[in-house]
């Protein structure tokens, strides 16, 4: 039987609940801190600019640090145009302003409108509006960077001859054909591998994933993709004899979604005895004898 397998009807038993200590009293406040003057000085832009496009193309320069420019581009976004999205605009070297004023003008509030707004009824609650709605993903991801190194600690400890590799927080994923020359099935990015530190042999890649809420298509997305994972290691032990272990850490109280947690459980032990779903707390049954 698998590892949570066991915890079938009570999955709460083994979550972690990982806290960012996010809660709207507090958060609001640091939000209005941060972001006020980025706010004031975007207005200033709005008043300098003849039309939208003109005001995007003077966020869209190289000599504003990407932060701020990062900063202005959210708040066009929220404030003129809410189709153009922040991963396209910001791509300042790889796609023209002219290409997006020609793609989404259409879209565009009219400057003179805009500068109605914020020249007469602009206000403090609009301010903390604005402030709390660009401050909305600054969190995001923590509670994933969270697990990450409480389990690279906890292996770590558990197992004292491996060593896990990859990013504790944001960072770029192991590829697998970097560490296995022979996989040839594309792409496979992985969260962490875990190696005997004597004899450098990989002993299985991972991957970790904290939801703090899940269901429906985004649950179908994660757990089908994991699936996808097992599925390309299998082919590749098919084509080559050689076994890929593959280790799943999921957690969080979106795992308890029923449809996320049913097809968590179908993963768990999903090809033969290569693969392990875990949570932190039932970490220790990731035994070394199985690595």
């Amino acid at each position: 039987m698998g590892i949570i397998k066991k915890y079938h009807d009570n999955p709460y038993e083994i979550i972690t609940v990982l806290s960012t200590g996010a809660n709207f009293a507090v958060d609001s406040r640091l939000a209005l801190a941060k972001y006020t003057s980025h706010i004031l000085s975007f207005i200033h832009l709005v008043n300098e600019s003849t039309s939208s496009a003109d005001l995007l193309a003077k966020i869209r320069v190289p000599k504003l640090d990407k932060d701020t420019r990062m900063t202005y581009l959210k708040l066009f976004r929220r404030c003129v145009c809410s189709s153009l999205d922040t991963e396209l605009s910001k791509k300042i070297t790889k796609v023209s302003t002219e290409e997006l004023v020609s793609n989404f003008c259409d879209h565009f509030l009219d400057i003179n409108e805009l500068k109605k707004f914020f020249n007469s009824e602009f206000n403090q609650s609009h301010l903390m509006s604005l402030s709390c709605l660009l401050a909305e993903y600054d969190k995001r991801g923590a509670s994933g960077y969270q697990l990450t190194d409480l389990l690279f600690d906890e292996l770590e400890r558990l197992y004292p001859n491996i060593e896990v590799l990859g990013p504790r927080g944001a960072g770029k994923d192991i590829e697998l054909n970097t560490v296995y020359p022979s996989f040839m099935g594309g792409r496979f990015p992985c969260d962490f591998v875990i190696r005997d530190k004597q004899s450098n042999k990989i002993l299985a890649v991972g991957f970790s994933r904290y939801d703090s809420t899940r269901g429906g298509a985004q649950s179908d997305d994660r757990t089908g993709g994991n699936a996808q994972k097992v599925s390309k290691l299998r082919e590749h032990c098919i084509a080559t004899g050689e076994i890929i272990k593959v280790l799943f850490v999921s957690d969080g109280p979106g795992l308890a979604h029923r449809d996320t947690w049913e097809e968590t459980l179908s993963l768990d032990e999903s090809w033969d005895d290569n693969v392990r779903v875990t949570t932190l707390k039932t970490l220790e049954e990731v035994t070394l004898n199985w690595l």
